[in-house]
């Protein structure tokens, strides 16, 4: 753990590293709270009451439904514990805060954020190591082996799954029976083909009115998370040995179908940075949108299916996981909060917390109990996503994560815009080496 006296050097080298670098603003407050955290004590430095020990969590989840269904979960861990109490504490998804209350000593016991994080975490050593508790958990060989796979950095588990989630093609069925599509398509070909028959120029100007699939145009991470499951499909990759590595036959091939689509001309781009708004989906400007169980499509009025993403080499698709760090207190404290993440991935608690929030259940007797096979006879779509567990992967989790996606958001943006695909991934990587050389 990073000592207070050390803080000094540590903030400033973090800030003039191009791997984890804060605007000038956000260093000044990140100092600032760091002070506060010092003199005024922090939420998280919780203590014994009573024989009681009171465990800090930090979540963000949204929308507010669904934190009032996980803190509905904790409270009854609570009622059931009588040595330890969870705090849930809602402190938003700002990285910031959580590394000032790493370096300030200060952390929560138990932390909920994305995985992308853990390199960052290892790197301050941070968290602790899970694999040797969770191997010795009777209710490990119950959980999907794929999803913890994301959580494994450098041999080691540093998270486990509160929740997951997966990409879908969300598809128009009225307008697929207006263009006589009678399969869905199950490869890249017929996809494109697809495609093809739902783009619909009705005036004849050039300037087609319907297009067959909307393809998210941006730098930013949601065209990297939903370009994935084309990466993962071609046996593609983007970390080799912990660097970057953009230049492989499935990344070129990923990039490629998505160019590919717009040449055809039966794909058009989103509204930069935007690919994930369904506004033309829902009005039929576009017959087919890339996204996951959490839109809004779900909950309008227009008729709409899902079906798997197309494969091109094998079936896949990209993990959404929500993750739980243990963060390093003392201890005592993490042991007890291993108790709470023992809770977190039971059969009980993920069949509720999956019915209520729409999340995919990490545990497999969850998925198959009766009470959630009662819920998906509600929401048949959900099926599409659930079958899907088994063949999704995870984008990485190494160091550095935010800024290699940066650079691949921004080659898969310069190719939708025509410049040859394996050029604007040889620029990227050329870049990204640069930066790791200068780590």
């Amino acid at each position: 753990m990073i000592k207070i006296n050390s803080l000094k050097t540590w903030v400033f080298s973090r800030y003039n590293n191009p791997i984890v670098s804060f605007p000038k603003i956000g260093l000044i407050a990140m100092i600032f709270s760091i002070f506060l955290f010092i003199f005024a004590g922090c939420q998280s430095a919780t203590h014994k009451n009573h024989g009681v020990m009171h465990l800090t969590l930090w979540q963000g989840l949204n929308p507010p439904p669904n934190r009032d269904v996980f803190n509905k979960l904790v409270e009854r861990f609570n009622q059931t514990h009588d040595d330890i109490q969870v705090d849930s504490i809602f402190a938003g998804q700002q990285l910031p805060k959580i590394l000032t209350s790493v370096v300030g000593n200060s952390p929560p016991d138990i932390l909920s954020f994305s995985p992308q994080l853990t390199g960052q975490l290892v790197n301050l050593d941070a968290v602790v190591p899970l694999e040797d508790w969770l191997d010795k958990l009777p209710l490990k060989p119950e959980l999907y082996p794929n999803v913890l796979h994301e959580s494994e950095l450098n041999g080691h588990l540093w998270s486990v799954p509160l929740c997951t989630s997966n990409i879908g093609i969300f598809y128009r069925p009225k307008l697929f029976q207006e263009a006589g599509i009678t399969k869905l398509p199950k490869t890249w070909k017929e996809l494109r083909e697809v495609a093809k028959k739902l783009t619909i120029d009705r005036d004849g100007n050039g300037k087609p009115e319907q297009y067959g699939m909307l393809i998210p145009f941006g730098k930013g991470e949601w065209t990297v998370f939903t370009w994935f499951p084309f990466l993962l499909s071609s046996n593609g990759e983007i970390v080799e040995n912990n660097r970057p590595n953009l230049i492989n036959p499935g990344a070129i091939a990923a990039v490629q179908f998505w160019q590919d689509l717009l040449k055809d001309g039966s794909g058009t781009l989103s509204i930069p940075e935007r690919g994930y708004e369904e506004a033309d989906f829902i009005s039929g400007r576009v017959a087919m949108q890339i996204t996951g169980p959490w839109t809004y499509i779900m909950k309008s009025n227009v008729d709409y299916g899902v079906f798997p993403v197309p494969m091109n080499l094998r079936p896949a698709t990209v993990t959404g996981n929500g993750v739980l760090f243990v963060m390093k207190t003392t201890p005592e404290r993490q042991k007890a909060t291993l108790k709470f993440l023992e809770y977190v991935l039971s059969e009980q608690f993920q069949t509720e917390w999956s019915i209520g929030t729409g999340f995919l259940p990490v545990n497999m007797k969850s998925a198959n109990s009766l009470a959630y096979q009662e819920f998906l006879k509600q929401k048949p779509v959900m099926k599409v996503f659930v079958d899907q567990i088994p063949v999704a992967g995870g984008r990485p989790i190494i160091a550095g994560y935010s800024r290699l996606s940066d650079y691949l958001g921004r080659a898969i943006e310069a190719s939708m815009l025509g410049k040859p695909v394996e050029k604007s991934l040889q620029e990227a990587q050329d870049r990204l080496e640069l930066i790791w050389e200068g780590k």
